[in-house]
């Protein structure tokens, strides 16, 4: 049950609480300057407000903002599996990771 001033709810089978157990975060830069090639890729996971795991994607050119993908899941293990297919396209891809990169955009 959450109780709250304003409202009380009772928690049904299918409300969605999660917690996420650990961090997972990429962001990873592609560039060619003979090709004018400049491009970043960043993925998170995180909950969002209403408690269902997300796995929100940005990539654009470096220096812009961009374009944000936003994919929602029952459980945080089906979205580890796209992040884990995703950054396996990038590296093929030739995109290598940055350690100090900027966050994904909300």
């Amino acid at each position: 049950m959450i109780h709250n001033s304003r409202w009380t709810r009772v928690l049904q089978k299918h409300d969605h609480i999660s917690m996420i157990t650990q961090p997972y975060r990429l962001y990873a830069e592609r560039t060619d300057a003979s090709k004018n090639m400049a491009r970043f890729y960043s993925m998170a996971i995180e909950p969002n407000l209403f408690g269902e795991t997300c796995l929100t994607r940005c990539w654009g050119r470096i220096g812009t903002r961009g374009q944000t993908m936003c994919h929602h899941f029952a459980s945080e293990r089906e979205a580890v599996v796209l992040f884990l297919d995703l950054l396996r396209q990038k590296r093929r891809r030739g995109y290598s990771a940055v350690v100090h990169g900027p966050p994904p955009h909300d």
